[in-house]
């Protein structure tokens, strides 16, 4: 039997205004034309262990080698609570040439779902040393390791970068290399346990006056000799005047972050993030050697981005922003606003500066919004399931990062069989 249904005139004379009232409320921005650029995704590691690079796609960090062949990641066998006082991960290498296969190259007992154990490709020898944090089993203290693929059976450290008077791991690499930032993991446990190692010794809880003696360190890599930049001694006295009770909070880094040509440095310095006392969220930017320290003159967001030698990507209302630390104001936005339906989430740019990506949760899934900068055309991809981890020590931030040319980004989501995993995105742009 046929049925044939009879629609009257008016009601779709009133579809033809909803929808022109929808596409209306739409931002107005290019799409790709038909056919030139597209995606796919690729789940590259499966259970039952459970696989994550850690630390989001800001300032470089790029989890593929030089040639794209290897990316480094971490193995564990658990994902339902934060790792044990010691308790290690394994150190793996996915071989893109052969079906990503998984091989364990070495542990670190310095990990946390959230930023992993801060892995970087050295940019001075990119193909084969990769930076990692570690702990040792014994003092508790935390330090960085150089690990070269090239060298033995599987590969080897060929520097640790131990500081026993102030245990430190690194907190982000120079783009160009022969330095990284180090930064009180122990403090950071106590402080801001989800960005911390738990049961890493914190040499600032002993009784002693230690805000002169701690802040943000830049290490040479070579000779591995040490350099306090700045202190909290020192950042406490810039804050008195906006926050006069920061003498009762006990401050901490987050985020330490080198401009592109590794001039600058941007850092957030923080307290009350326990919500025991008032929340201190300072963002602040200095020279490479610690001089000309200042505060920005707006908060851009939780996420800040290099985007040039004096620019940062961030945020302000519904608007993804470019803040010029020098002139210390806005000067530009990526995109028009509204594109971004978070604009302040994780945010990555590509090494070639071609391609900007912002990635936001929403109700238990990650999604990835797309932005080619020469002529913003945009995507935005399907979701990727959080698995319920939205919160917490343990959720699954979209932390998206990119690889080498720009044609492929990392995240990590869960699985149909529940294991937390590796994904690849590939962009089949046929205009580069």
């Amino acid at each position: 039997m046929k049925y044939v249904v009879i629609v009257p005139r008016w009601f779709g004379l009133l579809a033809i205004l909803w929808a022109a009232t929808l596409l209306a409320a739409e931002p107005a921005v290019a799409e790709p034309p038909a056919g030139e650029w597209s995606t796919s995704t690729r789940q590259i590691t499966f259970g039952p262990q459970h696989h994550f690079f850690g630390y989001f796609g800001h300032v470089r960090t790029i989890p593929w080698n030089a040639s794209g062949r290897y990316l480094v990641a971490l193995q564990t066998d658990f994902q339902e609570r934060m790792p044990k006082p010691g308790e290690a991960a394994d150190i793996v290498l996915l071989d893109a040439q052969n079906d990503y296969a998984v091989s364990v190259v070495d542990r670190t007992r310095a990990w946390n779902f959230q930023q992993g154990t801060m892995f970087y490709w050295n940019p001075q020898a990119p193909e084969t040393q990769f930076f990692f944090n570690d702990r040792d089993p014994e003092t508790h203290e935390v330090f960085c390791v150089l690990f070269d693929t090239s060298k033995g059976k599987h590969g080897e450290r060929i520097a640790e970068y131990r500081f026993s008077d102030t245990p430190i791991g690194n907190g982000g690499v120079a783009q160009r290399g022969g330095w990284f930032l180090g930064i009180n993991y122990g403090r950071l446990a106590r402080l801001r346990p989800v960005t911390g190692y738990p049961g890493v010794r914190d040499w600032t809880a002993e009784p002693s006056d230690s805000s002169a003696a701690d802040g943000v360190f830049k290490i040479n890599v070579v000779t591995k000799q040490k350099q306090l930049l700045v202190s909290f001694k020192q950042l406490a006295d810039v804050l008195r005047t906006k926050y006069p009770t920061v003498d009762e909070n006990e401050l901490f880094i987050n985020h330490t972050l080198w401009s592109r040509n590794d001039e600058r440095i941007f850092f957030f310095a923080r307290s009350g993030f326990d919500r025991k006392v008032t929340r201190i969220d300072a963002p602040f930017v200095m020279n490479a050697d610690g001089s000309n320290l200042q505060p920005l003159a707006l908060h851009i967001g939780g996420h800040p981005e290099w985007e040039s030698d004096r620019r940062l990507i961030g945020v302000r209302g519904n608007e993804q922003i470019l803040f010029d630390v020098e002139e210390q104001k806005v000067v530009g936005t990526i995109g028009p606003a509204g594109l971004f339906p978070k604009p302040g989430g994780d945010i990555a740019l590509s090494a070639d500066g071609r391609w900007f990506i912002n990635g936001h949760g929403d109700k238990g899934k990650n999604y990835y919004t797309l932005f080619r900068r020469a002529d913003g055309a945009y995507s935005r991809t399907s979701g990727f399931n959080q698995g319920g981890y939205t919160a917490g020590e343990l959720r699954i931030d979209p932390s998206p990062n990119w690889n080498r040319d720009g044609t492929q980004f990392l995240s990590v989501a869960v699985d149909g069989k529940g294991t937390r995993q590796i994904f690849v995105t590939t962009i089949a742009d046929k205009g580069r």
